[in-house]
C-alpha cells in the first residue's frame, strides 16, 4: 500500500499538480508569505492560459535575487529531497515566481499614471484583486506582447518586481510561455488561508 501511495503521489505530481510555497509579498493580499498553493499542470497544456490566471513560472533570467534561505545538509537534505520527490513537501520555489497573467500573445498592455488603470487592447481592467493602495504605473508604459510570451504583474503592485521592472530586458519585460509550470488553483496551507484561486475573468 505504501508503494502504491508513493506511485500515485508521483503520478499526480508529474501529470496533474504540484505544490509550491510563496516566498514574498508580491501577490498580497491574494497570497501571503509562506502560503502553500497547488498548481494545475494542465494549464498551459491541454487547457489554454487566460487573462487573470495566477501562474508559477521558472525565472526567465535575472528576475530573482540569490536565495538567503540556508541550504539543508546531511539527513535534513536527504529527507527534503525524498519528501519533495513524492510530493509531501512543496516544490522548492527558489527558482520560481508567482504572478498574474495580464497580457497574452498579441495583446497591447498599457498603463497611464494619470488614472493608474491598466488597459488591455484599450479596455480598462477591473482589478478587484489588487492590494489596497497598490500603484500599477508610477510612469507610463505600453507593451505589445510577442507570440509565445506573456506579460505578468503581481497583485501587490507597489512591491512586485514583475514585467514592469524588466521592460529594458530582452523580451521587453515579457516571459516565455514555455517557462510557465502551471496555474495556481487553491491555497492549501495554512488551514485558515484555504481558498479557491478562481479566475476573475471567467468568460475571457
Amino acid at each position: 500500500m505504501l508503494v502504491s501511495a508513493l506511485l500515485l503521489s508521483l503520478l499526480l505530481k508529474t501529470f496533474v499538480f504540484q505544490s509550491f510555497w510563496i516566498p514574498s509579498g508580491s501577490m498580497e493580499n491574494t497570497l501571503q508569505i509562506n502560503d502553500r498553493i497547488l498548481v494545475s499542470l494542465w494549464r498551459p497544456g491541454p487547457l489554454d492560459l487566460r487573462h487573470g490566471d495566477i501562474v508559477v513560472f521558472r525565472d526567465p533570467g535575472g528576475w530573482l535575487n540569490p536565495s538567503e534561505v540556508p541550504v539543508p545538509t546531511g539527513e535534513a537534505k536527504a529527507w527534503n529531497s525524498f519528501a519533495t520527490f513524492v510530493g509531501l513537501l512543496p516544490q522548492d520555489a527558489g527558482q520560481h515566481l508567482v504572478k498574474r497573467v495580464i497580457g497574452l500573445p498579441g495583446d497591447t498592455v498599457a498603463c497611464d499614471p494619470s488614472n493608474d488603470v491598466v488597459t488591455v487592447n484599450g479596455v480598462a481592467l477591473k482589478e478587484d484583486y489588487l492590494k489596497p493602495g497598490s500603484v500599477s504605473c508610477s510612469y507610463a508604459w505600453s507593451v505589445t506582447v510577442d507570440p509565445g510570451r506573456l506579460w505578468v504583474l503581481g497583485d501587490n503592485r507597489s512591491n512586485s518586481a514583475d514585467s514592469r521592472a524588466h521592460i529594458g530586458d530582452p523580451g521587453g519585460g515579457t516571459i516565455p510561455l514555455s517557462s510557465v509550470v502551471g496555474t495556481a488553483f487553491v491555497t492549501v496551507w495554512p488551514v485558515d488561508h484555504w481558498k479557491s484561486l478562481g479566475n476573475p475573468y471567467p468568460k475571457n
